[in-house]
């Protein structure tokens, strides 16, 4: 069987480790709060109602397909482009471009800085490879004038950060559903790992502050090669979503998960 993403490659480091994906997914909770689109996001409403399984159940989903056998990764990868098309239906407007680009893009960012914050930086072929396979993955999906380059992606990054990003109602509404189901310690937890990871542009829209202690505890967590935070993750949650976090560790290697949608 040939897999969907090489068996060398930094794409599947990163995505096979708890800790790695838990941050990706801290950082990608901010910035999906003040995207100009998020309304998307409260369609359906299942985020909203419970964003902790959604972000979950999402990860797990994106493992599979990473660690999925590539032709059925890329059919899982078109089904999910089947589902953004029937939602697209039922609201009767298509999903801007813009939008599925900068979902795409928060994935890409936040897997370099998360593995960063915990590991290293990435080196410049590490960085080429991460957006090729996502590159892939976004085309797979629909997603319509991609960069052509890591250099290029990240020029554009930078201007979806100034151009795309919006404080309002739909983002204070996400922030009470992260409280509510994590509890205040949780969620300061949380808005503390966010301002940490996330750029300057969502620092400021969010009132986020880069803590210093914390960033000092992820230096000494990398000479420990993250294992404390593999740990910590697991108590990171609220205990009924524990075992589906726990399984974030073992992706599996066969097929992909069925598609998660907004």
């Amino acid at each position: 069987m040939t897999p969907f993403v090489d068996c060398n490659s930094i794409v599947r480091r990163i995505w096979g480790d708890r800790a790695v994906v838990l941050l990706i997914f801290a950082g990608a909770a901010a910035e999906f709060a003040v995207n100009r689109a998020v309304d998307w996001l409260f369609f359906t409403g299942k985020l909203p109602r419970d964003p902790l399984a959604r972000l979950i159940a999402t990860a797990g989903a994106a493992q599979e397909i990473i660690f999925g056998e590539a032709a059925a990764a890329e059919h899982a990868l078109r089904q999910i482009a089947a589902v953004h098309q029937a939602i697209e239906r039922r609201r009767g407007e298509r999903i801007p471009d813009r939008a599925q680009r900068d979902v795409l893009y928060l994935l890409i960012g936040y897997s370099e800085r998360a593995y960063e914050v915990l590991y290293r930086p990435l080196s410049p072929a590490e960085q080429g490879d991460l957006y090729r396979v996502f590159q892939r993955v976004g085309r797979l999906l629909g997603v319509v004038r991609l960069p052509g380059s890591y250099e290029a992606w990240r020029r554009d990054r930078t201007q979806h950060l100034t151009r795309d990003l919006s404080y309002g109602r739909h983002s204070a509404a996400l922030f009470t559903a992260y409280r509510r189901q994590l509890g205040r310690w949780r969620f300061w937890l949380l808005c503390d790992l966010e301002g940490m990871l996330v750029p300057p542009e969502v620092r400021n829209l969010l009132g986020l502050r880069s803590r210093r202690w914390l960033r000092a505890a992820f230096m000494l967590m990398r000479r420990l090669r993250g294992r404390p935070l593999a740990m910590l993750s697991l108590l990171a949650v609220p205990r009924g979503y524990r075992n589906q976090l726990y399984r974030l560790g073992a992706p599996s290697r066969g097929q992909p998960a069925a598609p998660v949608a907004a």
